[in-house]
Formats: structure tokens, C-alpha cells, sequence
């Protein structure tokens, strides 16, 4: 079971930079974008540290308060909840 938690965690996490790279492509090309409450459901199923890395690595979405407020206050959740269940 702990592997299959820890394969889905690190494909949510792939998922979430993956999606802010390429959110950022279409940003600097002009192209469709994708939308903001889809970025945060990455960060929020799971791929918050992704999302977080994705954001500096491709300086993206950090002057938005939504963003630099509202992943790490996810991750920080997810960390809590993560310990919560680890102790039971």
C-alpha cells in the first residue's frame, strides 16, 4: 500500500511542474492558458511540492498572492495531514 502512495505521489507531483512548465510555454507564446483552478487542484490532489517547484524554476504565477500564499499553505496542510495519518 505505502508504495502505491508513494507512486501516486510522485506522479502528482511530475503532473503539477509539468503543467506550470507548460502553463508558462503558452504564457510567453500566447497561447491558450490553462486555467488557474486547474493549476491549484494540481497542488491540491497531491502536488504541491511540484507545483511550488514549477513555480520558481519557471518563474511563474509568484507574484500572484493566490499562488505564493496559496501553495505553500497547501503543501503545509498536506504535511500535517501527511504526519497525522503516519502516527495513527
Amino acid at each position: 500500500m505505502e508504495s502505491y502512495v508513494l507512486i501516486y505521489l510522485l506522479a502528482a507531483n511530475a503532473a503539477a511542474f509539468l503543467v506550470f512548465g507548460i502553463d508558462k510555454w503558452k504564457a510567453v507564446k500566447g497561447r491558450w492558458r490553462i486555467p488557474e483552478k486547474t493549476l491549484l487542484l494540481f497542488a491540491a490532489v497531491g502536488g504541491s511540492p511540484g507545483a511550488l517547484a514549477g513555480m520558481f524554476v519557471f518563474h511563474h504565477k509568484i507574484r500572484k498572492p493566490l499562488f505564493y500564499l496559496g501553495v505553500p499553505l497547501i503543501l503545509l496542510v498536506q504535511i500535517a495531514v501527511g504526519f497525522w495519518i503516519w502516527q495513527r
